[in-house]
């Protein structure tokens, strides 16, 4: 559990500080020499003449993009195309689809992925806009969209998941996994479709609190590849705690349990509690559902530790339309974007001002991400957080799916990840 990342960003969420300080180094792998420059607040950059601009998002953040970039199109004439790529799906790509020119032109990622994408040289520095951008959001992101002492990202959004229930089929969100199983007992009707709760099981993304109870990703603060602790002795004790659950819980095979899926169950009442982030809000709200939403129940007897990441728009540093695109990257990213973005899918503010509004502060589902945040986990934004995923949703698939023994699937995992980190194959 990282207490220290959940005080810094609590505090710094609702308290408007003086700008952080401005780093005048910026690395020269990105293939263009730095700038150095920035424009005054209330002052645009000159977009480049017959610009037109191509961004990426998820589908989940489809109503935010178009309202946005219509906005924007309304204010400068900049035509924008939206092309629905997943968020954690888009460095991959633009490593191909950037040097072929087909990429978007401003693309968005969670923060993890940020070490990536500046060793491949894919994204520009945020420099216009690095002045406003440092002092407007919280300090813990912009530390997470830094790499190496230069601010890449134009940070939009703060986000973890946690505990979904409606509250005509519960009507208090369980403290224990215990707790579910037995709730479970009584409401689980498979043939119909019923079921207590559900997640993307074989997803490592919601599925790390099983590791978070005793285990890790990366050693110090998620910086040290060398410092693998994805088997421990309490990830395994947690991962096959996590085995059993398919039995007693969620009795489906990992590949049947999909967004959509467990979407649609949630919306026609069948499905009681579901973990899922603050993208889900406006989707569940739309569909008149009284929920609330709840910390992740304790596992082992031990409080359940979320991811937590940073989303942020980057500039694709291939991109025909540099200036506009980043002239866009801050203009979906101020306080009013911010906002925006929070009512129309629940997406978190970065931007202090924005989180501090009352539409926010007074939001009990809010209120409910922020206290999961107080047991979140950052992950790790270090190219080799890259080489994690891949193995260890092998490892959780096969502990579901046929029973593999917990240990040995973890152990292979991590020699897979060992192996990766060393370049070994390469």
């Amino acid at each position: 559990m990282k207490t220290w990342w959940v005080m810094v960003l609590i505090a710094s969420l609702v308290v408007v500080s003086a700008c952080g300080t401005k780093s005048n180094e910026k690395p020269n792998n990105q293939g263009t020499a730095p700038t150095n420059q920035t424009v005054e607040d209330g002052e645009d950059i000159v977009p480049e003449p017959g610009a037109k601009l191509l961004v990426w998002e998820s589908k989940e953040e489809r109503p935010f993009v178009e309202a946005i970039a219509k906005e924007f199109t309304e204010k400068y004439g900049i035509e924008v195309k939206f092309e629905e790529v997943g968020a954690g799906d888009q460095v991959t790509k633009l490593t191909t689809d950037g040097p072929a020119k087909l990429g978007a032109d401003v693309v968005l990622f969670p923060h993890d992925n940020l070490g990536k994408a500046v060793t491949s040289g894919l994204i520009l520095p945020n420099d216009f806009y690095e002045d406003q951008s440092r002092s407007e959001n919280a300090d813990i992101a912009v530390n997470a969209v830094t790499y190496d002492g230069v601010l890449y990202g134009y940070p939009r959004s703060v986000e973890t998941y946690a505990l979904f229930y409606n509250k005509k089929l519960i009507s208090e969100a369980p403290t224990s996994f215990d707790e579910v199983v037995e709730f479970a007992k009584s409401f689980n009707d498979v043939k119909n479709n019923k079921f207590a709760l559900m997640w993307d099981v074989s997803n490592f993304y919601f599925s790390y609190p099983f590791i978070s109870t005793g285990g890790y990703v990366y050693g110090n603060h998620g910086q040290d590849k060398d410092d693998i602790g994805l088997n421990t002795e309490g990830a395994v004790n947690g991962l096959n705690y996590y085995g059993s659950l398919k039995d007693s819980l969620l009795p489906m095979n990992s590949g049947d349990i999909t967004y959509d899926i467990k979407k649609g169950f949630f919306v026609a009442g069948t499905l009681a509690m579901d973990i899922n982030g603050p993208w889900s809000i406006g989707d569940y709200r739309d569909a008149g559902i009284d929920f609330g939403v709840a910390p992740l129940p304790a596992i082992n007897g031990q409080p359940a530790s979320s991811f937590s990441g940073i989303k942020a728009w980057y500039v694709n540093r291939f991109s025909d339309y540099p200036m506009a695109a980043r002239l866009f990257a801050r203009f979906a990213s101020t306080k009013e974007a911010q906002l925006l973005d929070y009512e129309l899918t629940g997406a978190i503010p970065s931007n202090k001002e924005a989180a501090a509004d009352p539409a926010v502060q007074d939001n009990d589902i809010v209120k409910g991400f922020l206290k999961q945040f107080e047991q979140s986990t950052p992950m790790p934004s270090i190219p080799e957080m890259a080489n994690v995923w891949s193995p260890i949703a092998a490892a959780f698939s096969d502990v579901w799916n046929t029973g593999k023994d917990a240990k040995e699937a973890l152990d292979n995992a991590v020699k897979q990840i060992r192996d990766a980190n060393n370049g070994a194959g390469q």
